[in-house]
């Protein structure tokens, strides 16, 4: 399938019934190519997940929905398809999700550079999860039953069965994130807090992962991947925190207080550590402010978890001075090990600390100065110093 397919994410209105396989193959359209030179199948393929015939141009859908070209060129942009020149590549879905975008814009609901963000972030966020799907979904359930079917014959009965129930789940849990993620803007403090938040950001990182991929086959690593992402993801969401991000060897995630972080953090590597067919991770951690833009993580904090990611020891955690301060500060680790053990030896009762906090070497980071580390433990850790 070609990139014309734009705006494929919108409603479609009045779906077009195309003919089945069997009767296609009977009037032999399969055979014959279109006037484009693409596939006539997989235009059968387009025209039933769009569920409406190409029928405009790019000037012709611009002025169906009453924008301007230059407009609905960004709006198609920043959805991540392709420039198609003046092909007919459009449909009447494509027309009504311009025409409600440039609505929202009209009606002061969006400004045009938020409409485009929302155009870019839905387009950015849908391309991976499409691109999953057909890789690792559908390929699995379009293996040809029969010696001499193609993959094509195969795949449109089984996404004529699936789009509609597919569509259901996605808006589904659209919906309960869109829930979730209101909630936790309403609980701000101010409105400069709905954008720049103090936020627990954490790197886990597989260690040793480009000799790896030296070492296994592509299908290995690929299930290697799968398996930490989807145990990061598990317990990411388990424990309360909020999966921002993942890049193979390699999680982003945040959550609003620093023990929820930690402890996320330390589960992930005592179950790394369980799995023998798993690498070693370190994690590094930070706690401060954060920029928040397209459901992504920004800002000095971002980047001081990534850096002392890069510095943690194997199978360990580090966290920076704030995140420290900020687990003293609520009770979840003693401000040091030495008063802790000194109350317990007065027979005082002493406070139930989930964790412990061990000063590192002062060191300096590049692009960030000189920060001092603080070696995360467990503190019914047997190994905790």
């Amino acid at each position: 399938m070609t990139v014309d397919d734009s705006g494929s994410g919108t409603e479609a209105q009045g779906r077009a019934e195309p003919p089945p396989p069997s009767a296609s193959r009977e009037r032999g359209d399969d055979s014959r190519p279109a006037d484009n030179g693409e596939d006539p199948l997989a235009l059968r393929l387009e025209q039933l997940i769009l569920g409406a015939e190409r029928r405009y141009t790019p000037f012709q859908a611009a002025r169906s929905a009453s924008v301007t070209v230059e407009l609905a060129t960004r709006f198609w942009r920043a959805m991540g398809f392709a420039d198609v020149g003046q092909a007919k590549a459009f449909t009447e879905a494509d027309v009504l999700a311009l025409r409600r975008l440039a609505g929202l814009v009209e009606a002061g609901l969006l400004s045009e550079a938020m409409a485009v963000q929302v155009a870019r972030s839905t387009g950015q966020t849908t391309a991976r999860l499409a691109e999953w799907q057909i890789d690792s979904f559908l390929e699995g359930l379009t293996e040809p039953p029969e010696l001499g079917m193609t993959r094509t014959e195969v795949t449109y009965p089984i996404i004529e069965l699936l789009l509609p129930e597919l569509e259901e789940f996605l808006v589904y849990v659209w919906r309960r994130q869109l829930a979730a993620s209101a909630g936790r803007v309403l609980q701000a403090a101010d409105d400069e807090e709905m954008v720049d938040r103090r936020l627990a950001v954490a790197f886990a990182d597989l260690v040793g992962f480009t000799r790896l991929t030296r070492r296994m086959e592509e299908e290995e690593l690929g299930e290697l991947v799968e398996a930490f992402e989807t145990t990061a993801a598990d317990l990411v969401a388990a424990r309360g925190g909020r999966l921002i991000k993942t890049l193979g060897d390699e999680v982003l995630y945040a959550a609003d207080d620093a023990g929820t972080a930690a402890e996320i953090a330390l589960r992930l590597i005592e179950t790394m550590a369980n799995d023998e067919t798993m690498p070693e991770l370190r994690v590094g951690m930070a706690f401060g402010t954060v920029t928040t833009r397209m459901g992504d993580v920004f800002g000095t904090t971002v980047n001081l978890a990534s850096r002392l990611t890069s510095i943690a020891p194997r199978d360990a955690v580090l966290v920076d001075t704030a995140f420290a301060e900020e687990l003293i500060r609520t009770g979840d680790a003693p401000a040091s090990e030495a008063a802790a053990a000194e109350a317990e030896k007065e027979g005082e009762e002493p406070p139930t600390y989930r964790f412990g906090l061990q000063p590192m070497w002062q060191r300096p980071v590049r692009g960030l100065g000189v920060v001092e580390p603080w070696l995360l433990t467990r503190r019914d850790d047997p190994q905790r110093p």
